[in-house]
């Protein structure tokens, strides 16, 4: 069975490593809903996944749909080159910007004295 961390940085960031596959993309799903809900602006690094395919794909497309729907704001950082050649190639790669809405997103928190 292929496996999948999901790491919650802190302020709305997530870490997601290991699979993003059809093996894993439901679990990961199901993970993320109580991790997200808490937050109106989230960002998730996937510099750290090491397999992917085209359910990881539909695992984007089904958060930034979500996070549209519930006026949240996701966006993603070191797309796997695979999920955006799948998204190029099924044209739909302009899609995985629809999840960021808002200007001067997740600004990191100021040290207070």
């Amino acid at each position: 069975m292929s496996d999948f961390g999901l790491m919650e940085l802190g302020n709305g960031r997530f870490a997601l490593s290991g699979d993003m596959s059809f093996d894993t993309a439901e679990r990961i799903l199901q993970k993320s809903e109580k991790l997200f809900s808490q937050y109106t602006q989230i960002e998730v690094d996937l510099s750290a996944v090491e397999h992917s395919d085209s359910a990881g794909l539909a695992l984007l497309l089904e958060w930034i749909t979500w996070a549209n729907h519930t006026v949240r704001e996701i966006r993603f950082l070191g797309m796997p080159e695979r999920v955006l050649a799948i998204a190029q190639t099924t044209e739909v790669d302009h899609l995985l910007k629809r999840g960021e809405r808002w200007s001067g997103f997740i600004e990191a928190p100021e040290n207070s004295k």
